[in-house]
């Protein structure tokens, strides 16, 4: 099994589960970018202290992958999101 894809995915679940929880918070929803790219560059950076097959080999390689994660994670809710307005816009043609 390809474990380095894996760690990729997980940095980007867990920003995912980071943005939901400060949407349940009065920040305002500006921020959750921020935070996810911030959140996923401090977990790039300790995956590659503590994963074996992290695919960075060295610190600022790691915090980008971490920070693209981060960030993958509101893209990929955003695209959901927008999806979802357009299938409701073509049902009630």
């Amino acid at each position: 099994m390809n474990t380095e894809i894996v760690y990729v995915a997980v940095i980007t679940i867990i920003s995912y589960l980071i943005a939901q929880g400060v949407k349940a918070t009065k920040l305002e929803n500006k921020w959750i970018p921020v935070i996810c790219g911030i959140s996923g560059a401090v977990m790039g950076y300790i995956g590659l202290q503590v994963m074996p097959d992290f695919p960075a080999n060295d610190p600022l390689t790691a915090i980008a992958v971490g920070i693209v994660s981060g960030l993958a994670a509101t893209g990929s809710h955003e695209i959901a999101k927008q999806l979802s307005v357009k299938d409701n816009e073509s049902n009630q043609q």
